[in-house]
């Protein structure tokens, strides 16, 4: 590629220019670019971003890659910054990265910046375009979403911080890829939530740490982990650090579970699409003390199920070890049936091994209840109560 303005998709990409030192230095400040960018200079300074655009962005095009200012096609002012690294001409191959500053964020320009410099990078005969970010990082994540990428998986250790390593997530868009935005295994939920009145279900947060933690470190709740050993803190904060990042990639819905009435974490749920392929996912539950004996269990398998069929899924399943009756309880009572035993499925303490009772619930199952719901109580009243 050679630096050409782009114009498209409602942004211009640009060249840097000694006129946008002061809105360069106002942006790289910003709290939310540092955490990941963390190797830009600090403090960032109006030098800085002199070396940027006099030195930095050149040296970028003398490597094959591309650096480009985001701007306002009506008033030119930046808006953020789009560019290819990490060039592989023998693969056709870049990778694509983007920053937006802070008040010209929620208007869409790094989905839009995103489209427009992977469209150039196409036509100048690039094969495959990578976008990866820090797991933690989901807008950018819903950028790529949004801009045709999709989910390859994530690469162990494969970026440096400024103290330590990190996992990062793996977004993909070929040359013949539709444009996006691309198409979610698993949708957001509608309103950020499900609820019956009763029990309410929404994402995980960082904020969930504590209380799923003291969940997950039950003696009972532990007998049920794979293995059955107890989490660290910094496990259960991880997962709830990561758990939209999961989400976004179609590999897990992990849910909070509140008393309605309260607002109080009563429990958790998840959903993991073990066979995509299939339509299947598996699910799981479990409740703090204080939470149990008042259905709440059955009632958050009821919607996340409900949920999992209107997106696509096609079969959920769930395992229990056979004394845990109450659990089977649950997912009778949620409408699944008893499929079978598997003999030493599971890990279980001190190198032993534990059976798993199955059950099994079918988007068919679901439909024909709310059918034979709707014909019995009578039209609209009686599909609602169903």
């Amino acid at each position: 590629m050679t630096p050409e303005i782009i114009e498209g998709h409602g942004v211009r990409l640009r060249p840097s220019r000694l006129s946008d030192l002061a809105d360069t230095a106002a942006a790289c400040a910003d709290p939310d670019i540092r955490r990941f960018l963390p190797f830009l200079p600090n403090p960032y300074t109006e030098e800085s971003a002199r070396w940027w655009i006099t030195e930095g962005e050149p040296a970028v095009w003398a490597r094959g890659g591309a650096a480009y200012t985001v701007a306002d096609p009506a008033t030119d002012r930046l808006l953020g910054a789009a560019g290819l690294s990490h060039p592989l001409p023998e693969r056709r191959q870049a990778e694509i990265g983007y920053w937006v500053a802070p008040w010209a964020r929620g208007r869409g320009v790094a989905t839009a910046a995103t489209r427009a410099l992977a469209e150039a990078a196409f036509a100048a005969g690039t094969a495959r375009l990578e976008l990866l970010t820090q797991e933690e990082n989901a807008a950018s994540q819903r950028v790529a979403l949004a801009a045709g990428f999709r989910s390859e998986g994530v690469r162990r250790s494969a970026g440096q911080g400024r103290d330590a390593r990190h996992d990062l997530a793996v977004w993909v868009r070929l040359a013949d890829d539709p444009p996006g935005p691309t198409a979610r295994l698993l949708p957001d939920l509608p309103d950020g939530r499900l609820t019956d009145g009763v029990v309410t279900l929404r994402r995980v947060g960082p904020a969930d740490a504590d209380a799923l933690y003291r969940l997950h470190t039950l003696p009972e709740v532990v007998a049920n982990r794979v293995p059955p050993v107890p989490p660290t803190r910094e496990a259960i904060a991880r997962r709830c650090r990561l758990a939209e990042s999961h989400w976004l990639a179609g590999r897990s819905a992990d849910f909070a579970v509140l008393d309605a009435a309260t607002g109080e974490v009563a429990g958790g749920c998840a959903l993991v699409y073990d066979e995509p392929a299939t339509g299947q996912a598996m699910l799981g539950y479990s409740l703090l003390p204080e939470a149990r004996g008042r259905g709440l269990a059955t009632r958050a398998v009821r919607l996340m199920a409900g949920w999992a069929f209107d997106v696509g899924l096609a079969r959920l399943w769930a395992g229990t070890r056979p004394e845990n009756l109450g659990s089977q309880r649950v997912l009778a009572k949620a409408g699944f049936g008893r499929e079978g035993l598997l003999r030493g499925r599971l890990p279980g303490p001190d190198g032993t091994r534990t059976d798993s009772v199955i059950f099994g619930l079918l988007a068919t199952d679901v439909a024909r209840r709310r059918r034979a719901g709707a014909a019995a109580g009578g039209g609209t009243a009686g599909a609602a109560a169903g």
